[in-house]
């Protein structure tokens, strides 16, 4: 009898129990990007080599988790020489550092905004960071169901020492850099886990 009454209740929470996803991301249209000002005019930049690793359910993204991470010496700005320098112990100190990494404690939603809490570490200093993202959904051009994540927001690099020894940033360079964030890609079905095989010890006896 304790089944009968147990089946309502397991069918309405298995497709709950589904809804947690994997996002997909779209490399052809997910930018890290960044705009930084000078006295005298903007340089827009973005990194080329990043891994996100994000999980959840895309209706509620209660309990979702986000971790992205950015190879520091893949910053392109299309300028070599410029390049080089930025990767340089003058800012990112891409060879001490090679790494930037944002990882989140809460994801929430607010209307059409998606809200990740988290920790964002850069040139070896962590700060807690809030993103804000503007939410969409849709078809795209082949006919497949993608979502969109853009934020744009302000972000002070002496809070994590980014040019603070240049003379040059010193000079023109202003303190505040635009991040402008945007990940494409599609939810799919988190891969199903490997059993998990219990062997005896070496000195097992039948």
């Amino acid at each position: 009898m304790r089944f009968r009454f147990l089946l309502p209740a397991l069918l309405l929470v298995a497709p709950l129990l589904a809804q947690s996803r994997v996002f997909r991301v779209d490399n052809n249209h997910t930018v890290i990007g960044f705009k930084a000002s000078t006295l005298l005019f903007d340089v827009p930049g973005r990194f080329t080599r990043f891994k996100a690793d994000i999980q959840g359910d895309p209706a509620t993204l209660e309990g979702a988790r986000v971790r992205i991470d950015i190879d520091a010496r893949s910053i392109n700005t299309a300028n070599g020489k410029r390049d080089e320098h930025l990767r340089s112990d003058d800012f990112f100190d891409a060879a001490k550092y090679p790494k930037i990494t944002f990882t989140s404690k809460e994801v929430r939603r607010d209307g059409d905004r998606v809200i990740v809490r988290g920790s964002l570490a850069m040139h070896g200093v962590t700060r807690d960071l809030e993103l804000p993202f503007m939410a969409a959904e849709g078809m795209n051009g082949a006919d497949v169901r993608t979502w969109s994540y853009r934020a744009t927001l302000p972000l002070g690099r002496l809070d994590y020492g980014v040019g603070a020894d240049s003379v040059a940033a010193k000079i023109s360079l202003k303190r505040q850099v635009e991040l402008d964030l945007l990940l494409v890609g599609f939810f799919e079905a988190a891969p199903a886990k490997a059993p998990v095989v219990k062997r005896s010890g070496a000195g097992s006896r039948k």
